[in-house]
C-alpha cells in the first residue's frame, strides 16, 4: 500500500449535469492521461463512484499524486465558468462520509483542497477545506 499523506478534494469543474464519463473521456482524449484525476467521484445524488484503485496514484495534483487520494463532486463552477460551490446536500453528505472513511483508513493524512498545494493557480474545490472539516467535525 502506498504511504498515503494527503486527502485532496476536488472539483470537476464542470456544471453539475456533466457525466462520469463524459469527465473520464475528456481525461484520456483532451489530456491523454493514462489514469485518471481522481480516484471516486461523487454525483449530484450522492453517488459516490470509485473509478481508480487507491493502490495506484491517479493525476491529482501534479508533484503529489505518489502519496495522495484524490475525490471529487461533479460541479464547482456557475454556467459563466465562474469557481461556485454548487455541491447539493447529498454530495455534501456523501463526501463528509468518504473523508471520514478515509481518514480512518489513513489517519495521519492531511485534508486538503486541489488549491491549497504550491503553485496551483485554481479555485479548486470552490470551497475552504480547511473551515469545512472543522465545521464537520473532523479535526
Amino acid at each position: 500500500m502506498r504511504d498515503i499523506k494527503y486527502i485532496v478534494l476536488h472539483c470537476t469543474a464542470t456544471l453539475q449535469t456533466a457525466s462520469v464519463e463524459s469527465i473520464q473521456k475528456y481525461w484520456k482524449e483532451v489530456m491523454k492521461w493514462k489514469d485518471p484525476g481522481y480516484h471516486f467521484i461523487i454525483k449530484p445524488n450522492g453517488a459516490i463512484q470509485n473509478i481508480h484503485p487507491i493502490e495506484k496514484p491517479s493525476n491529482g495534483v501534479k508533484g503529489f499524486n505518489q502519496n495522495s487520494i484524490h475525490l471529487s463532486y461533479i460541479g464547482g463552477v456557475d454556467r459563466d465558468g465562474k469557481p461556485w460551490d454548487n455541491r447539493t446536500d447529498a454530495q455534501k453528505k456523501a463526501m463528509h462520509e468518504l473523508v471520514k472513511n478515509l481518514h480512518g483508513q489513513f489517519p495521519k493524512a492531511e485534508i486538503k483542497g486541489h488549491r491549497d498545494f504550491p503553485d496551483v493557480q485554481k479555485a479548486c474545490p470552490s470551497f475552504e477545506v480547511s473551515q469545512w472539516i472543522k465545521e464537520i467535525g473532523l479535526i
